[in-house]
């Protein structure tokens, strides 16, 4: 079973630049990286596929230093004649499990330009510390990330949602089909493989043992990169406790009731988020561009997957019984869900997201997500439910200098105006849940066609 990405068009673009560099795709294990290079290597007459985590596979880059006898090693083997090189995709999975080969990707470029290659690896940023010289400027990037809503939806097969979806603004008689839609989604998350689970027996009861072989790989694949059995311990302590934490702005310092100082838990979140599996989210203060992140006030866990969220919390079975999800988890599911859905996005660099706090030591405003359009910085609540109170965005719109805000709830799509507790007005844009991916589309749509009174 293929999904339909997103990020296949920024492929379609690299194979048709001349100045093409060697793409590693980035990403953690298995949110689809082999599937969609495996996928996109049918617009190619002609594939090599080489895995480094083989021994077959690792011998070319082993036995060889210089890379045109290494490409003309495998295209003998492979029984493709060298001249047909032009026409041939080579992709190297796993990368990471081969220092040699990175450092060589910068040769593929220098010396066989014509050769399409693509790379893909998760945790990089743990094996480039045994590469002696990183091709910086040799090779381009692409980030992967489990399968946003419109990718579900095109996953199982909704095509008549995604018509409807794809409408800006979305038709009323829309909304509710796609609400549902976007319930279930929130409750299983975009893991592909359980995506593809899902799919074929339409039951959750199967999926806990695919969230379960997901966790314990990402726990072993970061334990290989630690040292000492006390790191060991502190990141197998934040994998198995933090999903408790994703609706609260957290302290390294005791993380989790444990013991373990702040430099440890530091440095063991910023392992976790250079392998992708968890974010750390920082606020900013800033109410006009540029949005810079406050490093000194307390961030805040963003998780891989809300499906591995929900699981790990066991809330799965009760979120099923639930008619509306925005009070699951004490009203955390959903926001971090639209945080999910933003950074799926970020298909061409590794940026995070931030939310806004007051430049105000013990202030307690706080707003969901911010969000950069042209010289405007755009405050975003996320609500529990259909209504809400909106003091931290009140608290925004009378910093700023513009009168664009929005909320992302439960309700239907509309623009009105409003004001803030001292007169203040501005322009509220009522956004639904499902519409997260189109936060972009939507606030462009936004700015251009609406004013204030």
């Amino acid at each position: 079973m293929n999904f339909i990405r997103h990020i296949e068009h920024h492929l379609a673009k690299w194979k048709g630049r001349k100045d093409r560099k060697p793409l590693i795709l980035r990403g953690a294990r298995q949110v689809g990286k082999t599937t969609l290079a495996k996928h996109f290597a049918r617009n190619f007459p002609r594939r090599i596929f080489l895995n480094l985590e083989k021994p077959e596979g690792r011998q070319y880059f082993e036995s060889y230093s210089q890379v045109k006898t290494i490409a003309e090693a495998l295209f003998l083997a492979h029984n493709i004649s060298f001249a047909e090189r032009k026409n041939t995709l080579l992709f190297i999975d796993e990368i990471q499990e081969s220092p040699k080969a990175i450092h060589l990707l910068r040769y593929f470029y220098e010396e066989i330009p014509e050769l399409p290659v693509i790379a893909a690896g998760s945790l990089l940023e743990f094996a480039m510390s045994n590469v002696p010289s990183f091709p910086v400027g040799r090779v381009e990037y692409l980030y992967l990330h489990p399968l946003n809503f419109p990718e579900y939806l095109a996953g199982i097969g909704h095509n008549n949602a995604i018509v409807a979806f794809d409408q800006v603004p979305i038709m009323p008689f829309a909304h509710q089909v796609l609400l549902d839609l976007f319930n279930q989604y929130a409750i299983i998350g975009g893991m592909p493989e359980v995506v593809k689970a899902y799919k074929e027996d339409n039951s959750i009861t199967d999926l806990p043992r695919i969230y379960e072989s997901i966790w314990a790989t990402y726990q072993n694949d970061v334990e290989k990169y630690t040292t000492t059995e006390n790191e060991r311990q502190v990141i197998k302590h934040i994998i198995s406790t933090a999903h408790l934490y994703i609706d609260k702005r957290i302290k390294f310092q005791n993380f989790g009731n444990s013991n373990y100082r702040s430099r440890e838990v530091g440095e063991a979140m910023r392992n976790l988020d250079d392998a992708k599996i968890i974010r750390i989210i920082y606020p900013t203060t800033d109410t006009e561009v540029p949005v810079k992140p406050n490093l000194k006030k307390s961030p805040r866990l963003q998780f891989l997957d809300t499906g591995l969220v929900n699981h790990a919390l066991g809330i799965q079975g009760q979120m099923l019984g639930m008619k509306a999800l925005s009070n699951a988890f004490r009203g955390a599911i959903i926001p971090h869900l639209i945080t999910q859905e933003l950074i799926s996005l970020n298909s061409i660099h590794n940026k995070s997201p931030h939310f806004w706090v007051r430049d105000k030591n013990q202030a307690s405003s706080e707003v969901d997500l911010v969000f950069t359009y042209n010289d405007k910085v755009v405050p975003i609540e996320i609500k529990s439910g259909s209504t809400g109170t909106l003091k931290s965005l009140h608290q925004f719109m009378e910093r700023t200098n513009h009168p664009y805000a929005v909320r992302i709830y439960a309700g239907e799509f509309k623009v009105e105006q409003i004001q803030t507790v001292s007169g203040v007005p501005f322009l509220l844009m009522n956004l639904p849940y499902y519409l997260g991916t189109k936060l972009p589309e939507y606030i462009a749509y936004f700015i251009e066609n609406h004013t204030l009174r």
